[in-house]
């Protein structure tokens, strides 16, 4: 084989590695959050936000990028897209830190576990896509454990179905951009429009609770700085990894997050009685089908064009 063939198997081994890392660190963040109490919430997006712009111009400059982002502005249409990426970004952040500071890291975990359903359920709604039995099937099995979560625990599934739904809108806006905005461009556009959201809720923290950057001492005001490269880091990953994986390995590793999650949650204690764990076993029977589903219409794809090449 020569050593052009091989590229092609190398890059796909690659996307899945880079692929792995970003759902790998994602996995883990709750812990990063934790480990910045007392900080809040608010405060925490509101750095996040900012120090992810800094990460980013200069990691724009670093890569002499500044052309590409340039281009972006010229265009009206892409830059209200960032904008709207933004917007569903910011609630996935704030719900996120919200669900994980107050102790309800297994919900977040829920939420991304639904996220692949949701994800498939837009594409019907929003981009007309016809779905095949298994998948109607997935997605009916997903509402039933939501019922059964709200009528057996006795309380709605906010965040999971926020989270859901925000970072399955956020996954539609970045289709619809497509190539022509890269990620670094992207998160640096997002982080801009979101830079007065986040002054002023910094502001609103100030005048109630105050400021924790700098007052807890000079570990904690370390890991608030990076703050910025914690959440750059694993969305540079992936979209590297998109660019190269093939889309039946990006659907089967962004289990990864969630389940590291849910460990997480169940290591810390929270509460995880009866009707949580049928929920939850409702939803990973919906994934199930909906990996296998993907995994055999991939596999008959292929063979359809191995055919067509043949002949």
């Amino acid at each position: 084989m020569t050593a052009a063939a091989a590229d092609p198997a190398r890059e796909r081994m690659l996307g899945g590695v880079y692929a792995f890392i970003a759902y790998f660190l994602w996995g883990f963040m709750p812990l990063y959050f934790l480990l910045l109490a007392p900080t809040g919430p608010w405060e925490v997006v509101s750095w996040r936000v900012l120090l992810s712009l800094v990460f980013c111009l200069l990691l724009l400059s670093v890569t002499r990028s500044w052309p590409k982002i340039l281009a972006i502005i010229r265009r009206p249409r892409l830059l209200l897209w960032t904008a709207v990426a933004g917007a569903l970004i910011y609630v996935n952040w704030q719900v996120f830190l919200i669900a994980t500071l107050t102790g309800h890291v297994l919900e977040s975990s829920l939420g991304y576990f639904v996220n692949p359903i949701v994800t498939v359920l837009l594409g019907v709604l929003v981009l007309r896509e016809r779905l095949r039995v298994t998948q109607w099937v997935a997605i009916g099995i997903a509402v039933a454990a939501v019922l059964v979560i709200v009528v057996g625990y006795g309380t709605f599934p906010w965040i999971a179905l926020t989270l859901a739904a925000s970072f399955g809108v956020y996954g539609l806006v970045k289709k619809q951009l497509g190539p022509a905005v890269d990620a670094i461009s992207g998160l640096t556009l997002e982080s801009f429009w979101l830079m007065p959201v986040a002054i002023v809720q910094l502001a609103v923290v100030a005048a109630t609770t105050g400021i924790t950057m700098g007052s807890a001492g000079p570990a904690h005001a370390v890991l608030l700085c990076l703050a910025g490269v914690i959440t750059a880091t694993p969305l540079l990953f992936f979209a590297a990894g998109a660019r190269r994986a093939q889309l039946t390995v990006m659907g089967l590793l962004q289990f990864v997050a969630p389940v590291l999650q849910f460990a997480i949650g169940v290591w810390l204690g929270e509460d995880m009685p009866p009707e949580r764990w049928v929920g939850f076993a409702l939803v990973w029977v919906a994934l199930i089908l909906l990996t296998v589903d993907s995994l055999r219409h991939a596999r008959r794809v292929r063979g359809v064009d191995d055919l067509g090449a043949i002949t």
